[in-house]
């Protein structure tokens, strides 16, 4: 049975991976919250709140170039290996998806934006529990980076098919009333664009889970799909 080469111990390096794994924490809750406002700004139709969410990218873009940066110093000074490397490895990437979660937040008020401007569709329901599965899909992929947890990694890759069938449902339910009434065609496609950027927010958080389950167990789950419930 061959075996992953046994991990070096070096000085402070378990306290620098630890706060790498903080920062990602903490980059993770800042692009959660940005979705949270937009949402909810959209439901309150608040466009002062909305623009804040359009114009208040900086932070994230910062964290994403700082946890970068502290990927590249870690394996510079300690050439980690096995499950050390792997994590470093998808701190990277786990950033990037962060960072583009916190691009879907702006894309999701900029189509608010355009939305509050109409007399409201219909009530919002399924978009708003799109969110709620989307964040919690992101909180969990987190936190199962942090634990190295299996399990928790598949459960938020479970959970996409619920995203997806949701974001079909609010397609077909704004379709029937675009052909009802036409006046309703430019503030439903709005709709449709928010629910696909939430789909998207899904399938940074599946990116996410799928890392953690290559870093823990060094399995590859890409274009595999999710376990039988």
């Amino acid at each position: 049975m061959s075996r992953e080469p046994v991990e070096r111990v070096v000085p402070h390096f378990r306290e620098e991976l630890e706060q790498l794994k903080q920062r990602l924490l903490v980059m993770g809750g800042l692009a959660e919250e940005r979705v949270r406002t937009a949402m909810r700004a959209l439901v309150d139709a608040d466009a002062d709140a909305l623009e804040a969410v359009v114009g208040g990218d900086e932070p994230v873009n910062q964290l994403h170039i700082e946890i970068d940066n502290r990927c590249y110093r870690l394996l510079a000074l300690h050439q980690p290996m096995a499950t050390d490397l792997r994590a470093i490895v998808m701190a990277v990437k786990i950033s990037t998806d962060l960072e583009r979660v916190a691009d879907l937040a702006v894309n999701i008020a900029e189509a608010g934006r355009r939305y509050i401007q109409h007399p409201p569709v219909k009530e919002l329901i399924d978009i708003p529990r799109m969110a709620e599965i989307s964040q919690s899909m992101l909180r969990d992929a987190l936190d199962a980076y942090v634990q190295r947890d299996i399990q928790l990694a598949q459960a938020v890759l479970n959970e996409d098919d619920t995203l997806d069938a949701l974001k079909t449902q609010v397609f077909r339910e704004l379709l029937t009333y675009m052909l009802a009434k036409p006046a309703t065609i430019e503030p439903s496609l709005n709709l449709i664009l928010i629910s696909r950027h939430l789909e998207r927010i899904g399938d940074h958080a599946t990116n996410i889970a799928e890392d953690v389950i290559y870093m823990v167990a060094a399995r590859d789950v890409r274009h595999h799909g999710a376990e039988p419930r």
